[in-house]
């Protein structure tokens, strides 16, 4: 039994004093402390379910600060190239661990994870953060998309179960061809990509136009639609099916997407970070869309810290619609955890605080912070929380992160190394791939 100052269920309101009951990896009652025999009390705390985290790159977790400020897409995408290039499979697993691992230590402990090299699976069975690991592939080919997820499954290994499931990825309209979208699809695994990101994006899928329009050989066809439209059409969107970002969508795509019941990853801090807009979120939430939060990754935003992202959301969604209440708190918070589950299709096992679900949990302490003496419990949680400030994160009632028991100094000192790497080469590798 865990028992705190607050407890939030997030499918109910918050207990004051409140108290988390676990056996065998399940929660089996959440109530009043008064209720529970004794436990493991946490003082100045709350506990909340660990954040569901919709959209993220384990794999590049040491990538920050990469490319930041290039206006041109092809000097950006041609830097990530060749610098991946630098490194090998102990190098991208090296990278892959910190990222679980900062992830567990920002309280997440599930994410929808989109693995370009299929280590982020190996990374997550290690650490122990719940995921589905969706296996990215690029390509018009349908073999060769098909050739490539075997390739990186094989790579997985035995990473695959209960905890961390298979998924796929094909990467987005302009990498991938309608064809291999379908053979995708039939693999019949959950799916995840990325949609209508960037205005960039919009100018090629449509007319093949615009800044991407000269690099052709990296990209597949224009499709002549929005790539929410091309999956509507191919009857590809639903239930098992996440798209990230959705920054330019319009009203009819938002009903398609809301429609289907397709899981929409938004990611606030990367959509501003490489400055592609806000993305409506206010609009998609009306509509009933399953909306969850997404770190991305450090390519495209500082770090896997989720109440950075929590803020980011309240912020951007006010300052789209002008007004404060466009998003509260306790709707980031709902988004942060039971929302980013319906995205993922797991909200029947994780993202809130009910018997029977898996006993996920995060332990935040506000201990001298200006949010104490508590008022508002969900507001003080996302306006104060911060990674510092995680004292605890249970999946499936094992621990898998304390303060001060759990640095991964190990984990850490290897993925700088890799960073290194990729470092010291990247001038000269940078030149070859974009000569």
């Amino acid at each position: 039994m865990f028992s705190a100052d607050w407890v939030l269920p997030v499918e109910g309101p918050p207990i004051e004093d409140g108290a988390v009951a676990v056996e065998d990896g399940r929660i089996v009652g959440v109530g009043p402390a008064t209720e529970f025999g004794a436990g493991r009390r946490f003082e100045d705390a709350a506990i909340l379910p660990g954040f569901v985290n919709a959209h993220s790159h384990l794999e590049y977790a040491v990538y920050a600060g990469f490319g930041d400020g290039l206006a041109d897409f092809s000097e950006w995408i041609s830097l990530h190239i060749a610098r991946k290039r630098l490194i090998g499979w102990d190098d991208y697993l090296a990278i892959a661990e910190l990222g679980a691992a900062e992830c567990l230590a920002s309280g997440i402990t599930t994410t929808g994870d989109c693995s370009y090299g299929g280590a982020a699976a190996v990374a997550c069975a290690r650490l122990g953060l719940r995921a589905i690991v969706y296996l990215e592939v690029f390509g018009a080919e349908p073999s060769d998309v098909l050739g490539q997820f075997e390739r990186l499954r094989e790579l997985s290994g035995d990473a695959f179960g209960e905890q961390v499931q298979p998924g796929v990825s094909p990467h987005a309209p302009y990498t991938v061809s309608p064809e291999a979208y379908e053979a995708c699809a039939s693999l019949g695994l959950p799916m995840a990509t990325h949609l209508s990101e960037s205005p960039a994006e919009l100018e090629y899928v449509l007319r093949g136009e615009g800044a991407w329009a000269g690099f052709r050989d990296l990209l597949v066809e224009p499709a002549g639609r929005t790539g929410t439209r091309l999956l509507a059409d191919l009857g590809l969107l639903g239930r098992t099916v996440v798209a990230a970002h959705c920054t330019h969508v319009d009203e009819e795509e938002i009903g398609l997407l809301a429609d289907s019941g397709t899981g929409v990853a938004h990611c606030p801090r990367s959509n501003a970070w490489l400055g592609c807009g806000i993305a409506p979120l206010s609009e998609l939430r009306a509509a009933g869309a399953a909306v969850g939060l997404g770190t991305d990754s450090p390519a495209s935003t500082p770090s896997f810290d989720f109440f950075e992202e929590l803020r980011a959301a309240v912020l951007a969604a006010r300052a789209r619609e002008q007004r404060p209440d466009a998003l509260l708190a306790a709707d980031a918070l709902e988004l942060g955890t039971l929302g980013g589950a319906r995205a993922l299709g797991l909200d029947e096992e994780v993202g809130s605080l009910r018997p029977g679900k898996q006993a996920d949990l995060t332990v935040v302490s506000l201990a001298e912070s200006p949010f104490l003496p508590w008022e508002d419990p969900a507001a003080a949680l996302v306006f104060g929380g911060s990674p510092e400030r995680v004292l605890f994160t249970l999946v499936g009632g094992a621990v898998r992160y304390e303060k001060g028991g759990m640095e991964w100094h190990e984990v850490r000192r290897r993925a700088a190394n890799a960073r290194s790497r990729m470092l010291a080469g990247s001038s000269s590798a940078h030149v070859v791939a974009s000569a």
